[in-house]
Protein backbone atom coordinates (compact mmCIF):
# COMPACT_ATOMS: atom_id res chain seq x y z
CA UNK A 1 0.00 0.00 0.00
CA UNK A 2 1.36 3.44 -0.96
CA UNK A 3 2.20 5.87 1.82
CA UNK A 4 0.10 8.96 2.41
CA UNK A 5 1.12 11.95 0.24
CA UNK A 6 3.57 14.39 1.75
CA UNK A 7 2.06 17.58 3.21
CA UNK A 8 2.44 20.69 1.05
CA UNK A 9 3.34 24.22 2.12
CA UNK A 10 2.02 27.22 0.25
CA UNK A 11 1.36 28.57 -2.13
CA UNK A 12 3.35 31.70 -1.51
CA UNK A 13 3.64 34.65 -3.86
CA UNK A 14 6.99 35.85 -5.24
CA UNK A 15 8.10 38.53 -7.69
CA UNK A 16 10.85 37.80 -10.21
CA UNK A 17 12.83 40.91 -11.21
CA UNK A 18 13.74 41.32 -14.88
CA UNK A 19 16.71 43.30 -16.21
CA UNK A 20 14.42 46.05 -17.54
CA UNK A 21 12.75 46.56 -14.16
CA UNK A 22 9.57 44.61 -14.82
CA UNK A 23 8.50 42.04 -12.22
CA UNK A 24 6.85 38.72 -13.00
CA UNK A 25 4.33 37.23 -10.56
CA UNK A 26 5.19 33.70 -9.46
CA UNK A 27 3.37 31.26 -7.21
CA UNK A 28 5.44 28.68 -5.33
CA UNK A 29 4.49 25.39 -3.62
CA UNK A 30 6.90 23.55 -1.32
CA UNK A 31 6.90 19.99 0.01
CA UNK A 32 5.94 20.05 3.67
CA UNK A 33 8.63 19.30 6.21
CA UNK A 34 11.43 19.37 3.64
CA UNK A 35 14.65 19.53 5.65
CA UNK A 36 17.03 19.77 2.69
CA UNK A 37 16.98 21.72 -0.57
CA UNK A 38 15.00 20.12 -3.40
CA UNK A 39 14.77 20.36 -7.21
CA UNK A 40 12.24 22.85 -8.59
CA UNK A 41 9.72 22.37 -11.40
CA UNK A 42 8.86 25.53 -13.35
CA UNK A 43 5.91 26.35 -15.58
CA UNK A 44 5.62 29.71 -17.37
CA UNK A 45 2.20 30.51 -18.85
CA UNK A 46 -0.08 33.37 -19.99
CA UNK A 47 -3.45 32.18 -18.62
CA UNK A 48 -3.20 32.92 -14.89
CA UNK A 49 -0.90 31.11 -12.49
CA UNK A 50 -3.83 30.03 -10.30
CA UNK A 51 -5.04 27.76 -13.13
CA UNK A 52 -1.59 26.20 -13.56
CA UNK A 53 -2.79 24.28 -16.65
CA UNK A 54 -4.97 22.02 -14.51
CA UNK A 55 -7.12 21.51 -17.62
CA UNK A 56 -4.55 18.82 -18.52
CA UNK A 57 -2.11 18.42 -15.59
CA UNK A 58 -2.40 17.50 -11.94
CA UNK A 59 -2.35 20.52 -9.63
CA UNK A 60 1.16 21.75 -8.70
CA UNK A 61 0.50 20.69 -5.11
CA UNK A 62 0.53 17.04 -6.34
CA UNK A 63 4.10 17.42 -7.59
CA UNK A 64 5.02 19.21 -4.36
CA UNK A 65 3.61 16.27 -2.41
CA UNK A 66 6.15 14.09 -4.24
CA UNK A 67 9.07 16.16 -2.94
CA UNK A 68 9.58 18.90 -5.56
CA UNK A 69 9.30 22.65 -5.28
CA UNK A 70 6.88 23.85 -7.98
CA UNK A 71 6.74 27.40 -9.38
CA UNK A 72 4.10 28.68 -11.82
CA UNK A 73 4.78 32.09 -13.33
CA UNK A 74 2.62 34.57 -15.22
CA UNK A 75 4.59 35.60 -18.31
CA UNK A 76 5.23 39.26 -18.97
CA UNK A 77 2.05 41.31 -19.38
CA UNK A 78 -0.28 38.46 -18.35
CA UNK A 79 -2.01 37.75 -15.05
CA UNK A 80 -0.43 39.95 -12.41
CA UNK A 81 2.97 40.24 -14.08
CA UNK A 82 4.20 43.67 -15.09
CA UNK A 83 5.15 44.74 -18.59
CA UNK A 84 3.48 44.48 -21.98
CA UNK A 85 2.60 41.10 -23.48
CA UNK A 86 4.13 40.63 -26.93
CA UNK A 87 3.81 36.89 -27.43
CA UNK A 88 6.60 34.48 -28.23
CA UNK A 89 9.08 37.27 -29.00
CA UNK A 90 9.43 38.12 -25.30
CA UNK A 91 9.99 34.64 -23.95
CA UNK A 92 13.63 33.89 -24.80
CA UNK A 93 15.07 36.53 -22.47
CA UNK A 94 12.45 36.16 -19.75
CA UNK A 95 12.65 32.37 -19.90
CA UNK A 96 16.41 32.35 -19.35
CA UNK A 97 16.04 34.83 -16.50
CA UNK A 98 13.32 32.69 -14.90
CA UNK A 99 15.37 29.48 -14.92
CA UNK A 100 18.44 31.18 -13.49
CA UNK A 101 16.32 32.93 -10.84
CA UNK A 102 14.53 29.73 -9.87
CA UNK A 103 17.85 27.99 -9.19
CA UNK A 104 18.56 30.54 -6.46
CA UNK A 105 15.21 30.43 -4.68
CA UNK A 106 15.31 29.44 -1.00
CA UNK A 107 14.78 25.70 -0.67
CA UNK A 108 15.89 24.93 -4.25
CA UNK A 109 19.02 22.81 -4.57
CA UNK A 110 19.99 24.56 -7.80
CA UNK A 111 18.36 22.06 -10.19
CA UNK A 112 15.37 23.07 -12.33
CA UNK A 113 13.05 21.13 -14.63
CA UNK A 114 10.33 22.71 -16.77
CA UNK A 115 6.98 21.48 -18.01
CA UNK A 116 3.80 22.72 -19.70
CA UNK A 117 1.80 22.36 -22.90
CA UNK A 118 0.92 24.62 -25.84
CA UNK A 119 2.17 28.16 -25.06
CA UNK A 120 3.70 26.75 -21.88
CA UNK A 121 5.54 24.23 -24.05
CA UNK A 122 7.01 27.01 -26.17
CA UNK A 123 8.21 28.97 -23.13
CA UNK A 124 10.50 26.05 -22.27
CA UNK A 125 12.10 26.09 -25.70
CA UNK A 126 12.44 29.85 -26.21
CA UNK A 127 15.48 30.50 -24.04
CA UNK A 128 18.23 33.01 -24.79
CA UNK A 129 20.77 31.08 -22.74
CA UNK A 130 24.12 32.85 -22.42
CA UNK A 131 22.78 35.90 -24.28
CA UNK A 132 20.62 36.69 -21.26
CA UNK A 133 23.80 37.23 -19.21
CA UNK A 134 25.35 39.90 -21.44
CA UNK A 135 26.60 42.82 -19.40
CA UNK A 136 26.98 40.70 -16.28
CA UNK A 137 30.37 40.56 -14.60
CA UNK A 138 29.83 36.97 -13.37
CA UNK A 139 28.57 33.91 -15.19
CA UNK A 140 25.71 33.34 -12.75
CA UNK A 141 23.38 30.34 -12.60
CA UNK A 142 22.75 28.24 -15.72
CA UNK A 143 19.78 29.77 -17.61
CA UNK A 144 18.92 26.47 -19.34
CA UNK A 145 16.78 23.93 -17.47
CA UNK A 146 18.39 20.67 -16.46
CA UNK A 147 15.55 18.78 -18.15
CA UNK A 148 12.28 19.72 -19.82
CA UNK A 149 8.90 18.28 -20.86
CA UNK A 150 7.42 20.39 -23.69
CA UNK A 151 3.96 19.19 -24.74
CA UNK A 152 1.97 20.05 -27.88
CA UNK A 153 4.16 22.91 -29.10
CA UNK A 154 6.54 23.84 -31.91
CA UNK A 155 8.89 26.54 -33.17
CA UNK A 156 7.44 27.54 -36.56
CA UNK A 157 4.59 30.06 -36.19
CA UNK A 158 3.26 29.33 -39.68
CA UNK A 159 3.43 25.53 -39.74
CA UNK A 160 3.16 24.64 -36.03
CA UNK A 161 0.80 27.33 -34.71
CA UNK A 162 -1.33 28.99 -37.38
CA UNK A 163 -1.95 26.98 -40.56
CA UNK A 164 -1.96 23.68 -42.40
CA UNK A 165 -0.76 23.49 -46.01
CA UNK A 166 -1.53 27.14 -46.74
CA UNK A 167 -4.88 27.37 -44.88
CA UNK A 168 -5.29 29.25 -41.62
CA UNK A 169 -6.63 27.34 -38.63
CA UNK A 170 -9.80 29.42 -38.68
CA UNK A 171 -11.93 28.28 -35.75
CA UNK A 172 -8.98 27.30 -33.56
CA UNK A 173 -6.94 30.39 -34.40
CA UNK A 174 -9.78 32.80 -33.75
CA UNK A 175 -10.88 31.10 -30.53
CA UNK A 176 -7.36 31.16 -29.10
CA UNK A 177 -6.66 34.75 -30.13
CA UNK A 178 -9.96 35.88 -28.62
CA UNK A 179 -9.17 34.08 -25.37
CA UNK A 180 -5.98 36.11 -25.07
CA UNK A 181 -7.86 39.28 -26.04
CA UNK A 182 -10.48 38.65 -23.35
CA UNK A 183 -7.77 38.21 -20.76
CA UNK A 184 -6.29 41.50 -21.89
CA UNK A 185 -9.68 43.15 -21.39
CA UNK A 186 -9.90 41.68 -17.91
CA UNK A 187 -6.41 42.89 -17.06
CA UNK A 188 -7.22 46.48 -18.01
CA UNK A 189 -10.70 46.46 -16.44
CA UNK A 190 -12.69 46.44 -19.71
CA UNK A 191 -15.65 44.33 -18.55
CA UNK A 192 -17.76 45.26 -21.59
CA UNK A 193 -15.05 44.07 -23.97
CA UNK A 194 -14.65 40.83 -22.02
CA UNK A 195 -18.41 40.19 -22.18
CA UNK A 196 -18.56 40.98 -25.90
CA UNK A 197 -15.85 38.43 -26.64
CA UNK A 198 -17.35 35.83 -24.32
CA UNK A 199 -20.82 36.11 -25.90
CA UNK A 200 -19.31 35.80 -29.37
CA UNK A 201 -17.46 32.61 -28.43
CA UNK A 202 -20.50 31.07 -26.73
CA UNK A 203 -22.85 31.86 -29.62
CA UNK A 204 -20.43 30.89 -32.37
CA UNK A 205 -20.66 34.32 -33.98
CA UNK A 206 -16.88 34.70 -33.50
CA UNK A 207 -16.46 32.66 -36.68
CA UNK A 208 -17.81 35.66 -38.59
CA UNK A 209 -17.04 38.69 -36.39
CA UNK A 210 -13.86 37.43 -34.72
CA UNK A 211 -11.48 39.52 -36.82
CA UNK A 212 -13.40 42.69 -36.02
CA UNK A 213 -13.35 41.82 -32.31
CA UNK A 214 -9.59 41.29 -32.40
CA UNK A 215 -9.04 44.56 -34.26
CA UNK A 216 -11.07 46.31 -31.60
CA UNK A 217 -9.75 44.64 -28.47
CA UNK A 218 -6.28 43.28 -29.33
CA UNK A 219 -5.04 45.03 -32.50
CA UNK A 220 -1.37 44.29 -31.72
CA UNK A 221 -1.98 40.66 -30.73
CA UNK A 222 -0.03 37.72 -32.12
CA UNK A 223 -3.23 35.89 -33.13
CA UNK A 224 -4.51 38.73 -35.30
CA UNK A 225 -1.05 39.11 -36.81
CA UNK A 226 -1.08 35.46 -37.87
CA UNK A 227 -4.58 35.66 -39.34
CA UNK A 228 -3.53 38.69 -41.35
CA UNK A 229 -0.62 36.93 -43.00
CA UNK A 230 -0.67 34.70 -46.06
CA UNK A 231 0.24 31.15 -44.96
CA UNK A 232 1.10 30.22 -48.54
CA UNK A 233 4.02 32.66 -48.40
CA UNK A 234 6.83 31.96 -45.89
CA UNK A 235 8.04 35.57 -46.00
CA UNK A 236 7.32 37.44 -42.76
CA UNK A 237 6.58 34.35 -40.70
CA UNK A 238 8.85 33.58 -37.76
CA UNK A 239 10.52 30.26 -37.07
CA UNK A 240 12.09 30.53 -33.64
CA UNK A 241 15.54 29.16 -33.01
CA UNK A 242 16.25 26.81 -30.13
CA UNK A 243 19.73 26.45 -28.67
CA UNK A 244 21.45 23.16 -29.61
CA UNK A 245 22.58 22.89 -25.98
CA UNK A 246 18.94 22.90 -24.90
CA UNK A 247 18.02 20.25 -27.46
CA UNK A 248 20.71 18.04 -25.94
CA UNK A 249 19.30 18.32 -22.42
CA UNK A 250 17.10 15.44 -21.21
CA UNK A 251 13.73 16.04 -22.87
CA UNK A 252 10.39 14.29 -22.94
CA UNK A 253 8.19 15.45 -25.84
CA UNK A 254 4.43 14.95 -25.52
CA UNK A 255 2.05 14.92 -28.51
CA UNK A 256 -1.48 13.91 -29.39
CA UNK A 257 -2.68 12.17 -32.55
CA UNK A 258 -5.61 14.62 -32.66
CA UNK A 259 -3.68 17.74 -31.67
CA UNK A 260 -2.85 20.45 -34.25
CA UNK A 261 0.70 20.90 -32.88
CA UNK A 262 1.80 17.30 -33.50
CA UNK A 263 3.90 18.31 -36.48
CA UNK A 264 5.78 20.72 -34.21
CA UNK A 265 6.43 17.95 -31.69
CA UNK A 266 7.75 15.59 -34.38
CA UNK A 267 9.99 18.34 -35.80
CA UNK A 268 11.35 19.02 -32.30
CA UNK A 269 12.12 15.33 -31.81
CA UNK A 270 14.01 15.28 -35.10
CA UNK A 271 15.85 18.50 -34.20
CA UNK A 272 16.94 16.99 -30.88
CA UNK A 273 18.34 13.92 -32.63
CA UNK A 274 20.20 16.07 -35.17
CA UNK A 275 21.69 18.15 -32.32
CA UNK A 276 22.96 15.00 -30.61
CA UNK A 277 20.19 14.81 -28.03
CA UNK A 278 18.29 11.78 -26.78
CA UNK A 279 14.79 13.23 -26.53
CA UNK A 280 12.00 10.82 -25.64
CA UNK A 281 8.74 10.96 -27.56
CA UNK A 282 5.28 10.03 -26.31
CA UNK A 283 2.14 10.38 -28.46
CA UNK A 284 -1.29 9.42 -27.14
CA UNK A 285 -4.79 9.23 -28.54
CA UNK A 286 -5.31 12.75 -27.21
CA UNK A 287 -6.73 16.05 -28.38
CA UNK A 288 -5.29 19.38 -27.31
CA UNK A 289 -7.29 19.43 -24.07
CA UNK A 290 -8.45 15.84 -23.53
CA UNK A 291 -5.55 13.70 -22.33
CA UNK A 292 -7.75 10.88 -21.01
CA UNK A 293 -6.14 10.58 -17.61
CA UNK A 294 -3.09 12.70 -18.28
CA UNK A 295 0.61 11.98 -18.27
CA UNK A 296 1.45 13.14 -14.75
CA UNK A 297 2.78 9.76 -13.54
CA UNK A 298 5.02 9.48 -16.62
CA UNK A 299 6.15 13.07 -16.23
CA UNK A 300 6.90 12.54 -12.53
CA UNK A 301 8.99 9.46 -13.32
CA UNK A 302 10.96 11.54 -15.85
CA UNK A 303 11.69 14.25 -13.30
CA UNK A 304 12.58 11.74 -10.57
CA UNK A 305 15.06 10.11 -12.94
CA UNK A 306 16.76 13.34 -14.04
CA UNK A 307 16.31 15.36 -10.83
CA UNK A 308 16.63 12.66 -8.16
CA UNK A 309 15.82 13.68 -4.61
CA UNK A 310 18.76 12.52 -2.52
CA UNK A 311 17.10 12.31 0.89
CA UNK A 312 15.44 9.53 2.83
CA UNK A 313 12.08 11.30 2.57
CA UNK A 314 12.61 11.81 -1.13
CA UNK A 315 13.34 8.12 -1.60
CA UNK A 316 10.08 7.29 0.14
CA UNK A 317 8.19 9.66 -2.17
CA UNK A 318 9.89 8.14 -5.20
CA UNK A 319 8.99 4.62 -4.08
CA UNK A 320 5.40 5.73 -3.54
CA UNK A 321 5.19 7.22 -7.04
CA UNK A 322 6.81 4.12 -8.52
CA UNK A 323 4.21 1.88 -6.92
CA UNK A 324 1.45 3.92 -8.52
CA UNK A 325 3.20 4.08 -11.88
CA UNK A 326 3.24 0.30 -12.17
CA UNK A 327 -0.55 0.16 -12.11
CA UNK A 328 -1.13 1.03 -15.75
CA UNK A 329 0.77 0.53 -19.05
CA UNK A 330 0.16 4.24 -19.79
CA UNK A 331 2.03 5.13 -16.59
CA UNK A 332 5.14 2.99 -16.96
CA UNK A 333 8.51 4.77 -17.24
CA UNK A 334 8.69 6.46 -20.61
CA UNK A 335 10.51 4.55 -23.34
CA UNK A 336 12.59 6.27 -26.02
CA UNK A 337 9.40 6.33 -28.08
CA UNK A 338 5.95 5.40 -26.80
CA UNK A 339 3.06 5.52 -29.27
CA UNK A 340 -0.52 4.79 -28.31
CA UNK A 341 -2.55 2.86 -30.87
CA UNK A 342 -6.28 2.42 -31.02
CA UNK A 343 -8.40 -0.37 -32.46
CA UNK A 344 -10.80 1.21 -34.92
CA UNK A 345 -14.41 0.66 -33.99
CA UNK A 346 -13.70 -0.03 -30.32
CA UNK A 347 -12.20 1.58 -27.23
CA UNK A 348 -9.32 -0.91 -27.17
CA UNK A 349 -5.98 0.86 -26.84
CA UNK A 350 -2.38 -0.07 -26.26
CA UNK A 351 1.13 1.32 -26.38
CA UNK A 352 3.96 0.54 -28.74
CA UNK A 353 7.18 1.19 -26.80
CA UNK A 354 10.51 1.24 -28.61
CA UNK A 355 13.61 0.80 -26.52
CA UNK A 356 16.54 1.17 -26.82
CA UNK A 357 17.14 3.99 -29.32
CA UNK A 358 15.03 3.33 -32.41
CA UNK A 359 16.05 3.74 -35.99
CA UNK A 360 15.59 7.18 -37.54
CA UNK A 361 12.28 6.24 -39.11
CA UNK A 362 9.27 4.38 -37.72
CA UNK A 363 7.65 2.56 -40.62
CA UNK A 364 4.08 1.54 -41.16
CA UNK A 365 4.25 -2.14 -42.16
CA UNK A 366 2.18 -1.88 -45.31
CA UNK A 367 1.18 1.51 -46.66
CA UNK A 368 4.61 3.10 -46.28
CA UNK A 369 5.87 0.83 -49.06
CA UNK A 370 2.76 0.20 -51.14
CA UNK A 371 -0.30 2.33 -50.62
CA UNK A 372 -3.29 2.67 -52.86
CA UNK A 373 -4.49 4.30 -56.08
CA UNK A 374 -7.91 5.86 -56.71
CA UNK A 375 -10.39 4.64 -59.30
CA UNK A 376 -13.86 5.68 -60.35
CA UNK A 377 -16.23 5.50 -63.31
CA UNK A 378 -17.22 9.11 -62.58
CA UNK A 379 -19.90 8.61 -59.91
CA UNK A 380 -17.73 8.71 -56.76
CA UNK A 381 -19.37 12.00 -55.71
CA UNK A 382 -22.95 10.85 -56.29
CA UNK A 383 -22.50 7.47 -54.62
CA UNK A 384 -20.22 7.03 -51.58
CA UNK A 385 -19.79 3.37 -52.57
CA UNK A 386 -18.70 3.83 -56.20
CA UNK A 387 -15.08 5.04 -55.85
CA UNK A 388 -12.45 2.40 -55.16
CA UNK A 389 -9.08 2.23 -53.44
CA UNK A 390 -7.04 -0.12 -55.58
CA UNK A 391 -3.44 -1.40 -55.53
CA UNK A 392 -0.80 1.20 -56.49
CA UNK A 393 -0.43 1.86 -60.18
CA UNK A 394 -4.07 0.94 -60.91
CA UNK A 395 -5.57 4.42 -60.69
CA UNK A 396 -8.14 5.11 -63.39
CA UNK A 397 -10.96 7.41 -64.36
CA UNK A 398 -11.88 10.94 -63.34
CA UNK A 399 -14.42 12.68 -61.15
CA UNK A 400 -15.97 16.14 -61.34
CA UNK A 401 -16.67 17.81 -58.00
CA UNK A 402 -18.69 21.02 -57.56
CA UNK A 403 -18.27 23.24 -54.48
CA UNK A 404 -21.35 25.34 -53.67
CA UNK A 405 -20.40 28.14 -51.22
CA UNK A 406 -24.02 28.37 -50.06
CA UNK A 407 -23.67 24.97 -48.38
CA UNK A 408 -19.94 24.34 -47.79
CA UNK A 409 -18.99 20.90 -46.53
CA UNK A 410 -18.55 21.02 -42.74
CA UNK A 411 -15.26 20.17 -41.11
CA UNK A 412 -15.76 17.72 -38.28
CA UNK A 413 -13.45 16.29 -35.62
CA UNK A 414 -9.87 15.58 -36.61
CA UNK A 415 -7.02 17.77 -35.34
CA UNK A 416 -8.47 21.14 -36.38
CA UNK A 417 -11.99 20.81 -35.01
CA UNK A 418 -13.35 22.43 -31.90
CA UNK A 419 -14.81 18.91 -31.51
CA UNK A 420 -11.41 17.29 -32.13
CA UNK A 421 -10.91 13.54 -32.28
CA UNK A 422 -12.38 10.52 -34.05
CA UNK A 423 -15.95 11.12 -35.20
CA UNK A 424 -18.67 9.50 -37.30
CA UNK A 425 -18.87 11.05 -40.79
CA UNK A 426 -21.17 8.79 -42.78
CA UNK A 427 -23.63 11.65 -43.37
CA UNK A 428 -20.86 13.84 -44.80
CA UNK A 429 -19.72 11.11 -47.18
CA UNK A 430 -23.25 10.79 -48.53
CA UNK A 431 -23.19 14.40 -49.75
CA UNK A 432 -22.85 14.83 -53.51
CA UNK A 433 -20.00 17.33 -53.01
CA UNK A 434 -17.82 14.75 -51.25
CA UNK A 435 -15.91 12.18 -53.34
CA UNK A 436 -15.29 8.80 -51.66
CA UNK A 437 -12.92 5.95 -52.46
CA UNK A 438 -13.21 2.75 -50.42
CA UNK A 439 -11.08 -0.38 -50.29
CA UNK A 440 -12.31 -3.94 -50.44
CA UNK A 441 -12.82 -5.59 -47.02
CA UNK A 442 -9.45 -6.31 -45.45
CA UNK A 443 -8.45 -9.95 -45.64
CA UNK A 444 -6.32 -9.58 -42.50
CA UNK A 445 -5.73 -6.95 -39.78
CA UNK A 446 -3.86 -3.84 -40.90
CA UNK A 447 -1.81 -1.44 -38.80
CA UNK A 448 -1.52 2.14 -40.05
CA UNK A 449 1.35 4.12 -38.51
CA UNK A 450 2.75 7.23 -40.14
CA UNK A 451 1.88 10.39 -42.06
CA UNK A 452 -0.69 9.89 -44.84
CA UNK A 453 -0.02 11.66 -48.14
CA UNK A 454 -2.12 11.90 -51.28
CA UNK A 455 -0.78 12.67 -54.75
CA UNK A 456 -3.55 13.73 -57.13
CA UNK A 457 -3.82 15.74 -60.35
CA UNK A 458 -6.45 18.49 -60.05
CA UNK A 459 -7.75 21.26 -62.30
CA UNK A 460 -10.25 23.97 -61.34
CA UNK A 461 -12.36 26.49 -63.19
CA UNK A 462 -11.39 29.26 -60.71
CA UNK A 463 -7.99 30.62 -59.59
CA UNK A 464 -8.43 29.34 -56.06
CA UNK A 465 -9.69 26.19 -54.34
CA UNK A 466 -9.19 23.94 -51.32
CA UNK A 467 -8.82 20.19 -50.96
CA UNK A 468 -10.07 18.75 -47.66
CA UNK A 469 -9.32 15.09 -47.02
CA UNK A 470 -10.47 12.51 -44.51
CA UNK A 471 -9.15 9.00 -43.98
CA UNK A 472 -11.76 6.76 -42.35
CA UNK A 473 -12.49 3.17 -41.38
CA UNK A 474 -15.73 1.51 -42.46
CA UNK A 475 -17.27 -1.08 -40.21
CA UNK A 476 -17.15 -4.60 -41.55
CA UNK A 477 -20.72 -5.40 -40.56
CA UNK A 478 -22.55 -2.07 -40.58
CA UNK A 479 -22.86 1.44 -42.00
CA UNK A 480 -20.45 3.19 -39.57
CA UNK A 481 -17.76 5.50 -40.99
CA UNK A 482 -15.18 6.38 -38.33
CA UNK A 483 -12.95 9.30 -39.28
CA UNK A 484 -9.31 8.62 -38.41
CA UNK A 485 -7.26 11.48 -39.87
CA UNK A 486 -7.88 14.70 -41.78
CA UNK A 487 -5.86 17.07 -43.92
CA UNK A 488 -6.46 20.36 -45.70
CA UNK A 489 -4.58 22.18 -48.46
CA UNK A 490 -5.17 25.54 -50.09
CA UNK A 491 -4.22 26.54 -53.64
CA UNK A 492 -4.39 29.97 -55.26
CA UNK A 493 -3.24 31.41 -58.57
CA UNK A 494 -3.62 30.89 -62.28
CA UNK A 495 -1.96 27.47 -62.07
CA UNK A 496 -5.19 26.17 -60.53
CA UNK A 497 -6.86 26.48 -63.93
CA UNK A 498 -4.82 23.71 -65.55
CA UNK A 499 -4.20 20.11 -64.50
CA UNK A 500 -1.65 20.29 -61.69
CA UNK A 501 -0.18 17.46 -59.61
CA UNK A 502 -0.90 18.15 -55.94
CA UNK A 503 0.56 16.71 -52.75
CA UNK A 504 -1.59 16.89 -49.62
CA UNK A 505 -0.40 15.86 -46.16
CA UNK A 506 -2.82 14.52 -43.56
CA UNK A 507 -2.48 14.33 -39.78
CA UNK A 508 -0.25 11.45 -38.56
CA UNK A 509 -2.09 8.46 -37.14
CA UNK A 510 -1.62 5.12 -35.41
CA UNK A 511 -4.65 2.86 -35.83
CA UNK A 512 -5.25 -0.86 -36.09
CA UNK A 513 -7.96 -2.07 -38.45
CA UNK A 514 -9.58 -5.46 -38.06
CA UNK A 515 -10.08 -7.99 -40.82
CA UNK A 516 -13.32 -7.22 -42.65
CA UNK A 517 -13.06 -3.45 -42.16
CA UNK A 518 -12.51 -1.17 -45.14
CA UNK A 519 -10.41 1.96 -45.55
CA UNK A 520 -11.90 5.08 -47.14
CA UNK A 521 -10.50 8.33 -48.48
CA UNK A 522 -12.94 11.24 -48.77
CA UNK A 523 -12.25 14.45 -50.70
CA UNK A 524 -14.19 17.72 -50.41
CA UNK A 525 -13.56 21.37 -51.30
CA UNK A 526 -14.40 22.84 -47.88
CA UNK A 527 -14.07 22.09 -44.16
CA UNK A 528 -15.95 24.98 -42.56
CA UNK A 529 -15.28 26.36 -39.95
CA UNK A 530 -11.99 24.51 -39.44
CA UNK A 531 -10.68 26.55 -42.36
CA UNK A 532 -12.20 29.62 -44.01
CA UNK A 533 -14.34 29.05 -47.11
CA UNK A 534 -12.31 29.67 -50.26
CA UNK A 535 -13.88 32.48 -52.36
CA UNK A 536 -12.39 31.07 -55.55
CA UNK A 537 -11.03 34.40 -56.77
CA UNK A 538 -7.43 33.82 -55.72
CA UNK A 539 -7.57 35.99 -52.60
CA UNK A 540 -6.71 34.85 -49.06
CA UNK A 541 -9.90 33.41 -47.51
CA UNK A 542 -11.05 35.30 -44.41
CA UNK A 543 -14.18 33.75 -42.94
CA UNK A 544 -17.38 32.09 -44.06
CA UNK A 545 -19.27 32.34 -47.31
CA UNK A 546 -20.35 35.67 -48.81
CA UNK A 547 -22.21 36.94 -51.91
CA UNK A 548 -18.84 37.26 -53.62
CA UNK A 549 -17.89 33.61 -53.18
CA UNK A 550 -17.85 31.67 -56.43
CA UNK A 551 -18.98 28.18 -57.27
CA UNK A 552 -15.86 26.11 -57.92
CA UNK A 553 -15.69 23.05 -60.15
CA UNK A 554 -12.80 20.62 -59.60
CA UNK A 555 -11.69 17.99 -62.10
CA UNK A 556 -9.89 15.08 -60.44
CA UNK A 557 -7.70 12.97 -62.72
CA UNK A 558 -7.17 9.64 -60.95
CA UNK A 559 -4.76 7.97 -63.37
CA UNK A 560 -1.58 8.79 -61.39
CA UNK A 561 -3.18 9.06 -57.97
CA UNK A 562 -1.38 7.58 -54.98
CA UNK A 563 -2.24 7.38 -51.28
CA UNK A 564 0.56 6.22 -48.96
CA UNK A 565 2.06 6.58 -45.49
CA UNK A 566 5.39 8.28 -44.88
CA UNK A 567 7.42 7.04 -41.90
CA UNK A 568 6.49 8.91 -38.77
CA UNK A 569 9.95 10.33 -38.14
CA UNK A 570 13.14 10.67 -40.08
CA UNK A 571 11.47 12.24 -43.13
CA UNK A 572 10.12 15.77 -43.30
Amino acid sequence: MAAAPRAVEGPCELWMPCSDGARLATRLWRPGGADTPRPLLLMRQPYGRALASTVTYAHPSWYASKGFLVAVQDVRGRGDSEGVFSGFAQEATDGATAVAWARSLPGCDGRVGTYGFSYQGATQLLNAGQESRQGSSSPGPDPLPDCLVPAMAGLDEREHWASDNGAHWWALGLAWALQLAAQGCRRCGDADGWQEIRRSLESGSFLHDGLALLQRHDPEGMGLEWLGRDPLQPQGWRRHAVLPALLRRPMLLIGGWHDPHLRGVLDLWQASREAGGQAQLRIGQWTHLDWQGGIDAVQLEFFQRHLPIETEAGAEAEAEAGAGAAASPAERPAAAIALQWRQSGSDQRGWLELEPEPSAAIDAPFLAQQGWSLASDGLAAISDAEGRLRPPGQGSGSVTLVHDPWRPVPGRGGHLGLDAGMVERGDLDRRADVVCFSSAPLAQPLELLGIPWLRLTVAADQPGHDLCLALSALAGDGPGVQQLSTGVARFRGEECLGPTPRLIRLQPLFIRLAAGQRLRLSIAAAAWPQIAVNPGDGSVPQGGTSPDHREITLFLDLAKSHLWLEPLTGAN
